[in-house]
């Protein structure tokens, strides 16, 4: 009976776990970007009562007779799927049609060019420009982006490779544009000319699920993630396009979470059934002594 009781409590916290988790995916389905997550669960250890025997001339053979100890959390996976595309008219506001996801970073030391701290990544492309005209997160980490060096058309960017650089829109600037291929334009109000700013750069990687989460919709590449391929929208790489003007919502389906929170609740309730019981049966066990 003391089995039974390790047991269920293991059962109690595994659907806490998968309860906290519930509650968090449908507390943020209306956060833009947000990317949901999924509870699973694994058998703990089981105690051996007896081993298997193998066959003999005599007599059949026979299986081991093990009892269960429990249960525990098997992985809490994100679910990094595409949300709903909502149009916005912002044309800062962006959502990538497809793989990719927006580098975005705080800078350690200005200079030029600068350095910047840990890259994150992020499906919210909820953007603004601060003071000083940078496209910056609404928490205001700079959006990377790849300089252009010479206009066009077609314009010109950074040396071979990704030259990270935030992306600083001058006060002449008018009619700012982003394409599907995140060139940011922008019409020079002394000239009337367009003018290439940069080129919003994205990143995959091997395994998406093993991005580590931080603040704010926010990812950090991790271990098992894998090393982020970096490139620009639509590029050989496979990365998706940009749509200006229309944000990626969050990617919690309602229905599938309340049926897994129904089945957090009965299965802690089943669980809270079982240590009731066994208690009973520990009290009965106690009074045979009367």
């Amino acid at each position: 009976m003391m089995r039974s009781l390790f047991a269920a409590i293991s059962g109690l916290r595994a659907h806490q776990t998968m309860l906290d988790v519930t509650a968090n995916d449908i507390a943020n389905v209306n956060t833009v970007g947000f990317k949901g997550s999924r509870t699973s669960f694994k058998d703990a250890l089981s105690q051996v009562q007896s081993g298997a025997s193998g066959p003999s001339t005599t007599l059949g053979g026979t299986n081991a007779q093990q009892i269960g100890l429990g249960v525990q959390t098997g992985a809490i996976t994100n679910l990094t799927g595409s949300g709903a595309i909502q149009s916005t008219g912002n044309p800062l506001d962006l959502a990538v049609q497809g793989t990719g996801w927006f580098r975005v970073a705080s800078i350690l030391t200005p200079g030029a060019p600068p350095v910047f701290g840990t890259v994150q990544y992020t499906r919210a492309g909820n953007f603004t420009t601060d003071a000083s005209g940078n496209l910056v997160t609404q928490d205001g980490l700079y959006v990377l982006g790849d300089a252009a060096t010479a206009q066009g058309p077609p314009p010109v960017f950074g040396p071979p490779g990704i030259s990270d650089s935030q992306m600083t829109v001058p006060p002449v600037a008018t009619s700012l544009s982003i394409g599907q291929d995140g060139v940011v334009n922008y019409v020079d109000s002394t000239t009337g000319i367009t003018v290439a700013l940069a080129q919003l750069t994205l990143a995959k990687f091997p395994n998406e699920q093993g991005l580590q989460r931080v603040a704010g919709t926010k990812f950090v590449e991790s271990q098992n993630s894998g090393a982020p391929v970096v490139g620009v929208p639509g590029d050989a790489n496979g990365l998706g396009t940009l749509a200006s003007g229309s944000l990626e919502m969050s990617n919690v389906d309602l229905a599938a979470e309340f049926t897994n929170m129904i089945e957090a609740q009965r299965g802690f309730q089943a669980n809270g059934r079982v240590i009731s019981t066994a208690d009973q049966m520990l009290q009965d066990l106690v009074n045979l002594g009367r």
